[in-house]
This record gives structure tokens, C-alpha cells and sequence, in this order.
């Protein structure tokens, strides 16, 4: 047997003995358990979301929608809020465009385009009004659907995200990670750049290291490699932090601002600034412990911290 035969059937062996599909079925799970069903909608001639949605709505409950960030589809970031607000709200929790299996023929790939083809899907679904959550990329989606549609979004809580950001805050994260650009960061290609991410987006690193190997390598092959090219062209694409010119307007709306007190992609003084820009019914709330996934490291606190504001008075 060649060395290149054995590599191989080793590949072959982990692959098959990856815990990731495993893991995956389990949130599939807590999902359908959380009473939502997996769909697709083409929501025009050019683009199709995948979602999950309500087996059934309720007229009694609000309508709420999650959205995620870069890195792994909405399935692997919202489990613990899914399960959590479910009793309390019709949860709506799309794949962005070119993440998962939603796509677009469209040679658009803003953040803004993100926030129209959400707010499409839900308008075809009949969803009149509703609150948003968005977190990191997923923050500026959320920040846009809120400046657009004020009359359909209720409430918006950014989480983690810097709105504001500016061009400089780039190339400041940029030299704190030690890469060149933000796709290397973002969209890692091997196990020691994950391990860069993590460290970045993570409170508590004191096990990261323990992690073989074959096994960060699995984690990317199975979550990051599927559209590379068109997720970059969505990072290119960005409209916000192109200058050094914050390019935000007010919104209109009551707005949580939750963020990791130890978050090194978007330090908290970026949440601090945020505050003063974005509206007169601002929220900040920080989380300690926790780096740039609150709602992964702090389920708990970010939880009951969302439900407060969104079932609070206004």
C-alpha cells in the first residue's frame, strides 16, 4: 500500500468518523423540536432563502427573526435562543444569501441586498410586522431592514456588530489577527487560522488548544469551504466601514445594543459609540465573559437580557 493509498483511507476514516454530521442532526432536532420546519421560498426570479419557520403560527405570538453572522449557517448559531424564545414568539431564522443552501443569480452582495431579500422572504410569508435580531454580519442586515421597513420592524437588537465601523477599525482588527486581509480571517482555509478566529471570538481559550488538529480541518471543510468565492465577494461587498466616514443614520425604532465585554472583533467602545449614533431609544448592554458570541458563551444572560427588552414596555 502506498503512503498517498494510506493518507487517503485515513481522510476517508475520520470523514466517516467526523462528530459534525452528528452534531448537526442534533440541531436539526432542537429546531423541529422548537416546533420549526426546515423550508426554501424562491423569492424572486433570481433569489431562493432557506429557512426555518413555524410548523404552525400562532396569532397570539409576536413575530421574531434571528439572524446570523458570518462562519456557519443559522443552524449552529441560534440553537439555545431557538429553543428558548419558541414558546414565546413565531421564530423565523433564515440562511443568508450564498450561506447554506440559499442563493441568488444576482451580482449583488451587499449587506443591504442581504436585508431586502429577508425582508422579501417575510413579506411572501405573510409576516406583516416583527422584532429582529441580528449578530455580527448579521447585525448589519438587521441595522439596514430597521432603516428601511421602520413601519414593519418593531424592535431591533444588534448584537456584537460595529455599524459604525470605519476603515481604520479594519485594518486595526486586521493587524491585531496578524492576517492580510479579512477573508483569511473570516472564511479560514486551515486549522491554525481557525484557531486564530477563535481566540479572537471566544471569552475562554483554555481548551482551544487541546483540539487536534483533523479535527479544526473537518470543522472547515464541512462549514466553510461551500461558496468561498461568492462569501468574499459579500465581504467586498460591504457598504459599511469603507471609509472613515460613519455612513449610519437613526433609526426610528426602540434598539438593544448587546455585546461581549470582551469582544476583539467589535471592542465594546464600538458599542459605546454605537449608542450615540443610532437612535434616542438606545439600550447597551454588555456581557461579561464573553467575547464576540454572547449568545453561544452566555446563552443564559443573552436570553432573558433579549426577552426583557422585546416583552418590556417601550
Amino acid at each position: 500500500m502506498t503512503y498517498a493509498h494510506s493518507v487517503q483511507l485515513l481522510s476517508m476514516a475520520l470523514s466517516f468518523l467526523s462528530p459534525i454530521p452528528l452534531y448537526a442532526s442534533y440541531l436539526r432536532l432542537c429546531f423541529t423540536n422548537a416546533g420549526l420546519s426546515r423550508q426554501a421560498l424562491d423569492i424572486d426570479n433570481e433569489t431562493t432563502l432557506h429557512f426555518w419557520s413555524p410548523h404552525q403560527t400562532s396569532t397570539h405570538k409576536p413575530s421574531l427573526v434571528f439572524i446570523h453572522g458570518f462562519g456557519p449557517v443559522s443552524l449552529w448559531q441560534w440553537r439555545r435562543q431557538v429553543q428558548f424564545f419558541s414558546p414565546h414568539f413565531n421564530l423565523y431564522v433564515p440562511d443568508l444569501v450564498f450561506f447554506g443552501e440559499s442563493t441568488t443569480k444576482s451580482s449583488e452582495r451587499s449587506e443591504i441586498f442581504q436585508a431586502k431579500s429577508v425582508a422579501s422572504l417575510l413579506e411572501k410569508l405573510g409576516v406583516e410586522k416583527y422584532s429582529v435580531v441580528g449578530t455580527s454580519y448579521g447585525g448589519f442586515v438587521a441595522y439596514h431592514m430597521a432603516r428601511m421597513w421602520p413601519e414593519r420592524v418593531e424592535k431591533v437588537v444588534i448584537a456584537s456588530s460595529g455599524a459604525n465601523m470605519r476603515r481604520s477599525d479594519n485594518e486595526q482588527l486586521m493587524r491585531k489577527s496578524k492576517f492580510e486581509n479579512l477573508g483569511d480571517l473570516m472564511l479560514p482555509r486551515d486549522s491554525s487560522q481557525l484557531r486564530a478566529l477563535i481566540g479572537l471570538a471566544v471569552f475562554r481559550q483554555g481548551r482551544v488548544h487541546m483540539i487536534p488538529d483533523f479535527f479544526l480541518n473537518d470543522f472547515i471543510s464541512k462549514l466553510y469551504t461551500e461558496n468561498r468565492r461568492e462569501k468574499l465577494e459579500l465581504l467586498k461587498g460591504l457598504t459599511l466601514g469603507q471609509d472613515e466616514t460613519v455612513n449610519i443614520s437613526p433609526l426610528q425604532q426602540d434598539v438593544l445594543l448587546i455585546w461581549g465585554e470582551h469582544d476583539k472583533i467589535f471592542p465594546l467602545d464600538m458599542a459605546i459609540q454605537l449608542k450615540e449614533l443610532i437612535g434616542k431609544n438606545v439600550k447597551l448592554e454588555s456581557i461579561k465573559e464573553a467575547s464576540h458570541v454572547p449568545q453561544i458563551e452566555r446563552p443564559k444572560k443573552f436570553n432573558y437580557t433579549v426577552y426583557d427588552f422585546l416583552c418590556g414596555s417601550s
